[in-house]
């Protein structure tokens, strides 16, 4: 079960979807023109319920885990396109002006200063995906899977009475999104290290 929810849906939905709004988040910054386009339909995914969609992402991508990973790459776009726009925003005019007066073109200033600065927004959005995206796999479940996930497990299990298990893949969902939470924390410490926020600690 954790196989099936966590190392095929959760873990390829979550790269998808994460690093499809990164993406998107810096094609928006460098052609501002695209962001009357693609924000709005960005807007949307994240508006769209995930009861009304993993039912359609069933019908599209069969019962097993791609529909599923479908489902959390849905559910992870938004907030990492969102939290990477406002991070390159993040960056000061003084050192925008530093840069220029360098002669840094756009790609540059992306990397060693707009990016960096950006971290902690992204990994915002990381940390909160995590989360997300486990929650996502697992309701997704409800609506039609193979014989084996978290969520699949927890309906089935519910179904019979049988609590104990039920119990069991509860806790195994609960230690797995605390687990990648507290990962994602780990590596934002030592990757933002140079942030007032993290000298302290």
């Amino acid at each position: 079960d954790f196989v099936q929810t966590v190392l095929k849906s959760v873990l390829i939905g979550y790269l998808l979807g994460n690093g499809l709004g990164v993406l998107t988040g810096i094609a928006i910054d460098r052609a501002p023109f695209l962001q009357r386009g693609l924000q709005p339909v960005a807007a949307l995914t994240s508006t769209v319920p995930l009861v009304g969609v993993a039912p359609i992402a069933v019908m599209w991508f069969g019962f097993d885990w791609p529909s599923k990973a479908a489902v959390i790459v849905l559910m992870t776009f938004f907030p990492a396109l969102i939290n990477t726009l406002a991070g390159l925003e993040a960056a000061g005019k003084l050192e925008r002006e530093l840069m220029h007066s360098y002669a840094a073109g756009y790609r540059r200033t992306l990397l060693w200063l707009r990016l960096p600065t950006a971290l902690p927004h992204i990994f915002g959005a990381l940390k909160v995906n995590a989360t997300l995206s486990l929650i996502g796999a697992i309701v997704a479940e409800f609506f039609g899977s193979p014989t084996a996930g978290l969520g699949f497990r927890i309906s089935t299990e519910a179904a019979r009475m049988n609590m104990p298990l039920v119990w069991a893949a509860i806790v195994v969902a609960a230690l797995t999104g605390s687990g990648l939470y507290a990962l994602l924390s780990r590596l934002e410490r030592r990757v933002n290290f140079w942030h007032p926020a993290f000298r302290s600690r």
